[in-house]
């Protein structure tokens, strides 16, 4: 004879002939692996934030350490051109440690002359390189030129 099997909704339930009960859901292997998943990708988000604060708090340094840059370029700027501060630096420049909110950064001043006119520079090169000592982020470096008020042979 034929068995048929028929099916049957009891209760919202499929039941089989036998009287099994069908049921669909997630499996503990299926369970597991969906949950390293998101694991993994909370790790990554977790080394992302790390990453990001790392940098923001450098580039606060970075920032500061322009602030000062600005500020030591500034005083140079309102001295007179003959004036001792602006005499040529002997080597690599001239160092100094200065404090910016409780950080400290290294300042290092070069002076250049250039374009004598009958003995005297026309032209001074002004570098001031200011880098954080509390980051591994790189320096922060302002360059200008001044000239002398008198008239040049040009």
């Amino acid at each position: 004879m034929w068995k048929h099997k028929t099916k049957r909704n009891v209760g919202g339930k499929t039941r089989s002939a036998k009287g099994t009960v069908n049921q669909a859901g997630f499996t503990l292997v299926e369970t597991s692996i969906a949950m390293l998943i998101m694991m993994i990708a909370a790790l990554a988000s977790v080394s992302l934030f790390a990453y990001s604060i790392k940098f923001n708090s450098g580039a606060g340094d970075r920032e500061l350490a322009m602030a000062v840059a600005q500020k030591e370029m500034e005083q140079l700027r309102i001295v007179d051109f003959e004036n001792a501060a602006l005499d040529a630096t002997p080597g690599n420049g001239i160092t100094s440690i200065v404090t910016s909110a409780n950080r400290q950064y290294r300042v290092v001043r070069t002076i250049t002359n250039s374009n004598p006119v009958d003995g005297y520079p026309t032209i001074k090169l002004i570098s001031i390189q200011v880098t954080p000592l509390s980051t591994t982020l790189g320096a922060v470096k302002l360059n200008t030129q001044r000239s002398t008020m008198s008239k040049g042979p040009y």
